[in-house]
């Protein structure tokens, strides 16, 4: 970021790339951040699933890894600072218009972190932040596959070390 810029990504500028209507997935990354017990979700301000929870996460960068993507993301967008403890899974996202055509395709890339520096802070993608226990997350309105996604990440983090790397 610039001297000038906040955290908050920027509206990002690709020739041949469009979120909307794409003609091939967009490679994304995802982080669930655990302190205390509790997960970091973000309610996102954009489309798609604007207004609902999710984790904090955004599109790769070319020339940049997985990792570097999502923590990058997590301090762009809620202003935290984490360590990636383990992969978690891949996510794929496939919105649909009314006539059935590909509105947003994403391949998400999601991991499992422990929590570092920072307090969660909204900003342009995230209208609100906040630090919830797995087990309230049904109560919340959350991105489609957010549960399943935490569920797997909470089993990694109490997961032996060597099982983490298998």
């Amino acid at each position: 970021m610039t001297p000038t810029e906040t955290f908050g990504a920027q509206a990002l500028t690709r020739p041949g790339f469009t979120r909307t209507y794409p003609d091939r997935p967009a490679l994304g990354v995802s982080i669930a951040v655990f302190r205390a017990g509790r997960v970091l979700l973000a309610r996102r301000a954009r489309p798609p699933f604007k207004g609902v929870f999710s984790l904090p996460g955004g599109l790769v960068e070319a020339g940049e890894t997985l990792e570097s993507a999502a923590l990058r993301e997590l301090r762009e967008e809620v202003d935290v600072d984490a360590r990636i403890v383990a992969f978690n899974q891949h996510v794929e996202s496939i919105d649909r218009d009314g006539s059935g055509k590909i509105r947003h395709h994403y391949v998400i890339a999601s991991f499992a972190g422990a929590w570092i520096a920072g307090e969660a802070k909204q900003g342009p993608e995230a209208t609100e932040t906040v630090w919830a226990l797995p087990s309230s997350l049904p109560a919340l309105d959350c991105t489609p596959q957010l549960i399943a996604v935490v569920e797997a990440a909470v089993n990694l983090l109490n997961a032996p070390l060597c099982a983490r790397h298998s």
